[in-house]
């Protein structure tokens, strides 16, 4: 991972107030230009060295050993298009060693992490976008997880992005008429116009309104407490709900994520306590054989055990008026939460059981519900999703345009996007000069929304205090907004 130090942030953050005035028409192309390739073995390496025995390479190479958290490809590419200009970023790569993460960072700045997929031979992914400014730009190619081959990178003038068609309905038809209200007021209000901002826990928020003098518009509380096995272990505890019911009371918008601690099968060791059970690494408990056993085994009556418990969280919340953005099982195609250490068809599997359980077997009808991956074959269905998102860590606050981009893929373009978790509050300007239609961002707590690595307080001032991002006082009106919408 990247970390900037203060002048680099200070230089990033000035050159994009610098260049935002011609960027928002960034897109617009004066004169056909062909994309240009440049080779990896041609670049400045750091740590890395170029290797030749994987066949199929371009040019004379491709650079590896990337293995220590400073090693890199630094990449120079000039631009003569005055201002600045959007390209779209492609990595060719070899993921030999399975599937891995590289960071894209632009001039210094804003990083960008790009997943590279477990691969036998060479193939290309998306890096998202890189806005070039006029004279020489540098793209360095990161170690993060390491352990992959870069072959070279393709820039190619971006394309007009299209008009949003974003379905006009929540997929659950009897969804109460706040709810009705919520989307509509998302859908029409906000997408493709403003961001929200959000932030994780309400007393994280309260921090930003000292710091800031705004209040985020959205906050995400964590149903984790009320888990059965966290309760079995430390009582109940949880004042979470009271928390959503309070920023809604407020005028704000509530985001209920639930890492939810494993039904059985918790290590509790020193190495794995109880508290961390919704770790794949802290649990034996397999969701793949649980679901193939049915209903009416042991385990499988535990996870409806776990759902209606959070259904009770659920059903308290839907009486208090409150709609929600609901994001169930979120990160899963990362394997690092027990509900995605099978695969993507057991993950979904128990997607669609949740989903069912909670809307038909309960009648909740305050749930928005939001996906939390941009991997296609992770993808329930648009029938039991209503808005796309993805958690993104990285640094620089810029405009994570390629999980944008790939998000945009997954939905068809007929789904919102949301930056669930982010670590970095991303810049406005940068989000509006990438078109990054981003719905809302919300930071996450500890580690992160108070740590300046990631969000100095003059990024955080900016971020709040700018024309493009909605907070509480700004948004106050949408259950009458939404509902006109909605009519």
């Amino acid at each position: 991972m990247v970390k900037l130090t203060a002048q680099k942030l200070a230089l990033s953050l000035s050159a994009a107030a610098a260049t935002f005035g011609t960027a928002v028409n960034a897109r617009t192309c004066t004169k056909p230009e062909t994309s240009r390739i440049f080779e990896a073995e041609d670049a400045v390496l750091t740590g890395t060295n170029v290797q030749t025995s994987l066949a199929g390479y371009s040019g004379s190479g491709y650079v590896g050993g990337f293995d220590e958290g400073t090693d890199k490809i630094t990449f120079t590419v000039p631009s003569t298009t005055a201002g600045a200009k959007l390209y779209d970023l492609g990595v060719r790569y070899a993921g030999i060693y399975g599937e891995k993460r590289t960071t894209v960072v632009l001039n210094g700045g804003a990083s960008t992490e790009v997943l590279l997929p477990a691969s036998d031979a060479f193939a290309t992914v998306s890096g998202g976008q890189l806005l070039l400014k006029e004279g020489n730009n540098t793209i360095d190619i990161t170690n993060n997880w390491g352990w992959y081959l870069i072959d070279y990178i393709t820039l190619t003038p971006s394309a007009p992005r299209a008009a949003h068609s974003i379905t006009p309905t929540l997929s659950n038809p009897t969804a109460n008429a706040i709810t009705r209200s919520l989307y509509a007021y998302l859908r029409t209000a906000v997408y493709g116009k403003k961001i929200l901002a959000g932030q994780q826990d309400l007393s994280k928020a309260s921090w930003i309104q000292s710091q800031t003098g705004k209040t985020p518009a959205l906050v995400s509380v964590d149903l984790i407490d009320y888990s059965p096995s966290r309760v079995a272990y430390q009582g109940n505890v949880s004042t979470t709900v009271e928390d959503a019911i309070a920023h809604h009371g407020a005028g704000g918008i509530v985001s209920v994520l639930w890492h939810w601690n494993a039904p059985a099968g918790l290590y509790d060791t020193d190495a794995n306590k109880w508290w961390s059970g919704f770790y794949t690494r802290a649990t034996d408990f397999d969701i793949a054989a649980t679901l193939a056993a049915g209903a009416g085994s042991a385990n499988y009556t535990l996870v409806l055990r776990d759902i209606d418990a959070i259904a009770v969280q659920l059903k308290r919340l839907e009486a208090a008026g409150v709609a929600v953005l609901f994001r169930p099982l979120h990160e899963a195609e990362g394997g690092w939460f027990w509900w995605g250490a099978k695969g993507p068809e057991a993950c979904k599997a128990l997607y669609k059981l949740m989903y069912d359980r909670l809307q038909g077997h309960h009648g909740i009808n305050n749930l928005v519900w939001i996906w939390n991956s941009v991997a296609a074959d992770w993808y329930p269905g648009d029938a039991v999703v209503d808005v796309v998102s993805a958690d993104v860590y990285a640094q620089g606050n810029g405009p994570m345009s390629a999980q944008y981009e790939q998000l945009i893929k997954l939905g068809g373009d007929k789904k919102m996007i949301a930056a669930a978790e982010v670590g970095a509050a991303p810049l406005p300007d940068l989000l509006q000069a990438y078109e990054a239609h981003w719905l809302y961002f919300c930071v996450w707590s500890d580690g992160f929304i108070e740590n300046a690595e990631w969000n100095s307080l003059e990024v955080l001032r900016q971020v709040y205090n700018h024309e493009y991002v909605l907070t509480l006082d700004e948004v106050q009106d949408w259950p009458a907004i939404g509902a006109a919408a909605a009519s």
